[in-house]
């Protein structure tokens, strides 16, 4: 079994401690009605975007996401959250640096060991979730269970959730799949985007992804016999007959979207190990991009 495979499977027990920290770390996480911007770089910057989504949701005040590279500074916030595994990151750090002193800032790392540490003003280490594969799993779905947490949510259900997307077959037609699109709604929109970034990570896979309201508006065209239309929570009305229509294959499990996250992740390495490659070493793909 791949690194990768090892530490998808872990996810409801770090979810678990993820939600058992969150009172203790509650001080360092955003307060309610402070104006926030949630920052990260890929898989951590799909994360930002599914918390802001529910912060905002849940009455706790604005709360934008960034790509660090795209911070705009200027803009004011009663506080910044980078979200990093490695905590080595290039455009987080400098971002932080540049914001120091002018705005109260938290990390949420899995690595303590890093230079982030020095260049935050609160610290919420996940060590626990941190990986050792390139591709990243437990860690950012531990950091949004964390963060769902802080905002009331129960995660039990997710974990139930993702205890049987661990242990279910996947579907061999899904594996000879040739594209897929992911679709998601408000929140689930981060999780489309993140489906579709782990299959071109560890599988280099044809993914795209959309708003699920959005897929009508051209991306339906790509779908056709063995494609796959990929949709995260809520089944939009009469995208069923749309997706019927093109021959493509639906799926949509109608679960906890980080849970059926997981089911994406074990089908991407999955297909990489059908194809010959190894999803804890992508190619082209570094544990962190550190730029001189």
């Amino acid at each position: 079994m791949s690194i990768t495979a090892e530490e998808i499977a872990t996810q409801p027990e770090c979810w678990e401690r993820a939600a058992g920290l969150a009172p203790r770390v509650a001080g360092s996480l955003p307060a309610a009605g402070e104006r926030v911007a949630v920052v990260g770089c890929g898989t951590s910057w799909f994360m930002a975007q599914a918390y802001a989504v529910l912060r905002e949701r849940a009455g706790h005040g604005l709360t934008d996401a960034f790509a660090a590279s795209e911070f705009p500074y200027g803009r004011e916030y009663d506080r910044i959250v980078a979200i990093t595994r490695s905590g080595t990151t290039t455009e987080v750090l400098e971002l932080l640096r540049k914001v120091r002193g002018t705005v109260r800032t938290t990390a949420v790392i899995g690595d303590p060991e890093t230079p982030i540490v020095d260049l935050v003003d609160e610290l919420v280490v996940l060590d626990f979730a941190d990986e050792r594969s390139v591709v990243q799993t437990r860690f950012a779905t531990s950091v949004l269970a964390l963060l769902r947490t802080h905002l009331g949510e129960d995660l039990a259900p997710a974990v139930a959730d993702a205890r049987r997307a661990i242990a279910e077959v996947l579907p061999p037609d899904l594996l000879g799949a040739e594209q897929f699109s992911f679709l998601g709604t408000g929140w689930s929109y981060g999780i489309a985007l993140e489906a579709g970034l782990k299959m071109r990570e560890a599988a280099g896979a044809w993914t795209e992804s959309y708003p699920a309201m959005e897929y009508r508006h051209g991306p339906i065209a790509i779908t056709g016999p063995n494609r796959v239309a990929w949709v995260f929570g809520d089944l939009p009305e009469g995208l069923d007959g749309d997706v019927a229509r093109t021959g493509g294959r639906l799926e949509a499990a109608g679960t906890d979207p980080l849970a059926d996250l997981i089911r994406v992740q074990r089908l991407a390495v999955a297909i990489a190990e059908a194809h010959g490659l190894d999803p804890d070493t992508p190619r082209n793909l570094t544990r962190s991009v550190v730029l001189s």
